[in-house]
């Protein structure tokens, strides 16, 4: 099938975005992930590794693309990065260093190749973050520096996914379009519709593991700071999915009657 546009996807992941865009008739010429496990996992699923720390590339090194694809890092937005960030005594936001001045690399993108559209993702309270400073700043840069038609809408994952998941989208394009956000529709998803029948031995909790995460939970508890594990009902959906997961003991934990291989030996 003829490829209908050209993108590139930064700060790829697994590259979640990449199959959406691919399936929707794009080609992808350029990727950037710095983790490299997720690299690796990347190449399991596309056959090329993503280029690494977007801030070390010249954007003149880039492919010219139709559309721009990016879910810049969400931990120095989103109410848990912020949070642990400031019981730790560390900077967020844009003073966050590491994360927090990513998406002005993908400002220096869009100046260099200028694509007929983008496509960002990140953590709902990104609009509401340092009292809406931060959300004034990138529209600001989006709108009236670099000129893009911008539109966002938070979108809860709950509709086509069963998990709470809500996430800021924001689409620009280079000339004004008269465009709307799809409405999701259907029937809500829930956690027994994609959990799998016969579940590894090694996904399994040991006592120990169970204890520790209990008492972890109780320690936050006490401090009223961090987060604990939640036992999630498979006839439901689960909270957000957390990239915390053996940090800070804020698993969710399914409960399951499920068989497993194991039992079966």
């Amino acid at each position: 099938m003829q490829k209908k546009f050209r993108f590139i996807d930064l700060f790829a992941g697994i590259g979640g975005m990449r199959i959406a865009f691919e399936k929707s008739g794009g080609r992808c010429v350029f990727s950037s992930e710095w983790n490299k496990f997720s690299q690796q996992t990347y190449e399991a699923n596309f056959g090329d590794v993503p280029d690494g720390d977007i801030t070390k590339i010249d954007a003149k090194d880039i492919p010219n693309h139709d559309i721009l694809v990016g879910g810049f890092p969400c931990q120095p937005f989103s109410i848990a990065g912020v949070s642990s960030k400031k019981a730790l005594g560390r900077k967020h936001g844009f003073e966050d260093e590491t994360q927090g001045t990513l998406f002005f690399d993908i400002v220096r993108i869009i100046r260099e190749k200028k694509p007929k559209a983008f496509l960002l993702e990140n953590v709902k309270n990104l609009k509401s973050h340092d009292k809406g400073n931060t959300f004034r700043v990138i529209m600001k840069k989006l709108r009236e520096d670099m000129g893009y038609d911008v539109h966002y809408r938070v979108v809860d994952a709950s509709s086509v996914v069963p998990q709470h998941r809500e996430r800021i989208f924001i689409v620009g394009f280079k000339k004004p379009m008269d465009f709307e956000f799809p409405k999701l529709t259907g029937k809500r998803p829930k956690l027994a519709d994609v959990l799998e029948k016969r579940v590894d031995k090694k996904y399994t909790l040991t006592d120990g593991t169970w204890k520790a995460l209990q008492r972890h939970k109780k320690m936050h508890e006490k401090k009223n700071q961090g987060f604990g594990y939640t036992l999630a009902d498979k006839n439901k959906i689960a909270n957000t999915l957390s990239a915390r997961y053996y940090k800070d003991g804020a698993e969710i934990l399914i409960c399951l009657l499920y068989t497993s291989d194991a039992a079966d030996e």
